[in-house]
């Protein structure tokens, strides 16, 4: 029974996220922290930035992440199996079908629409992120250091977790930051 309800949860994550992996953020909170009572917010975040910094796409990895916690390897491949189902569906129909709409004005405005509508999902994602993660004045400190080296340099968001790890324990060595 486990099983099937990872398989369904995440398939119904699957199924509303659009945009990517950050637009899913408020979709699997709600899902997972708040029906579920699989993981809190904060294991949410760890799990979206070890998902963020391993190989592969965030929302499967996260997937994976929270089905192992719950339901061991089993669960993994279940949680995995149901993000990444629906998707697989609604590409396989889609790409059917838009090779021959794709040059319609309509349809153009359409993807143009959704595009927008995905950057305020993303947006609301960095919003609930930044509450939940920037508490203290070092981690703001972290946060606007992270931001303007992203900016204007090229530099893999692996480096940028490691680093922020790395400075969290010394910053709570040092009592800068709370235990």
């Amino acid at each position: 029974m486990k099983l099937l309800s990872l398989f369904l949860s995440f398939a119904k994550v699957g199924v509303m996220t659009f945009g990517g992996g950050y637009a899913m953020i408020p979709i699997l909170e709600r899902e997972i922290v708040d029906r579920q009572g699989w993981a809190s917010s904060e294991e949410l975040m760890d799990y979206y930035a070890v998902g963020q910094c391993t190989p592969g796409v965030i929302a499967v990895n996260t997937a994976t992440f929270i089905g192992y916690k719950v339901g061991g390897i089993a669960g993994g491949i279940i949680a995995t199996l149901g993000v990444v189902f629906p998707s697989l569906v609604i590409i396989t129909l889609i790409a059917g079908i838009l090779t021959n709409f794709a040059d319609i004005p309509a349809v153009k405005s359409a993807f143009s629409a959704v595009r927008v509508c995905v950057c305020v999902l993303i947006f609301n994602s960095v919003l609930k992120l930044w509450k939940g993660a920037v508490k203290d004045k070092g981690a703001l400190v972290l946060f606007l250091l992270v931001f303007v080296l992203s900016v204007f340099f090229d530099i893999s968001p692996v480096v940028f977790v490691l680093l922020c790890a790395a400075s969290g324990i010394v910053l709570t060595r040092m009592g800068v930051r709370g235990k």
